[in-house]
């Protein structure tokens, strides 16, 4: 039995469909950037990338806790 996803990454598919970047381009991109805290991370990719408050929140917590991709596989099937 698969367990629901949760956390940050229960937003990733619909990140995905609503900016359309896979979630790994999206962590690469904030890995990448000269910023290193949570609030300076949200507010640029609010302010150059269009997203959602919610939606930058969710990258940056699961980038800033240690990730450095996401597999595809974790998707929710529905």
């Amino acid at each position: 039995m698969t367990l629901p996803t949760t956390g940050p990454a229960f937003y990733f598919p619909s990140i995905e469909k609503r900016y359309g970047r896979p979630i790994n381009e999206w962590i690469d991109l904030i890995r990448s950037s000269d910023l290193t805290k949570h609030k300076q991370l949200v507010d640029w990719l609010k302010a150059e990338y269009g997203v959602g408050h919610g939606h930058a929140t969710a990258l940056v917590g699961y980038t800033l806790a240690g990730h450095t991709s996401w597999q595809p596989t974790d998707r929710d099937p529905s």
